[in-house]
């Protein structure tokens, strides 16, 4: 009765492995599983389940202080990833409340070393990627954010399947 579900989502036979380095962007179709490695930066993934297509982004840092265009996008930063995210939305005519949207990262790698009245870099990292998601429109569906220490992060698009492994700090 759901097989065609079941096949909907299967893996696919042969599918291309992307690893992220910090400040690299993916969007791509179901054929694809998208990883990488994060410490107090950020990914966001995006994921269309009907048409299943979707992204990840790893960013650095929420903005960069120099005025840009599309055509001078840095993934390295919050604000330009999602401005890539909004021009794939825009290439496939789809709408940011039609995806799945998950967020993972901010993980302080220095923990017991903060200044007292200063703001780290993973805790600016959250709150750019949530405002800026929130302002764009978008729904966070699951996160897995701040703590200490490195995730392994690995998004399979074909089912939407995000596999974490954080390994903390102590």
């Amino acid at each position: 009765m759901f097989d065609h579900l079941n096949n909907h989502f299967r893996k696919p036979d042969f599918f291309i492995d992307i690893f992220l380095q910090p400040g690299e962007f993916y969007f791509g179709d179901r054929e694809t599983r998208v990883r990488t490695l994060l410490g107090s930066c950020v990914a966001i993934t995006l994921w269309h389940p009907r048409l299943q297509i979707g992204g990840m982004c790893h960013y650095l840092l929420p903005s960069r202080s120099a005025n840009n265009d599309k055509h001078d996008l840095d993934g390295r930063y919050a604000h330009d990833a999602i401005r890539l995210f909004m021009l794939e939305l825009e290439r496939s005519k789809t709408w940011p409340i039609d995806y799945e949207v998950k967020l993972f990262g901010g993980g302080n790698q220095f923990p017991g070393q903060e200044k007292p009245n200063t703001i780290s870099i993973p805790e600016n990292n959250i709150r750019a990627g949530r405002n800026m998601l929130t302002q764009h429109g978008f729904a966070v569906k699951a996160e897995h954010l701040g703590g200490t220490g490195h995730r392994n992060v690995i998004f399979d698009m074909w089912s939407g399947h995000v596999w974490l492994r954080h390994v903390a700090i102590r």
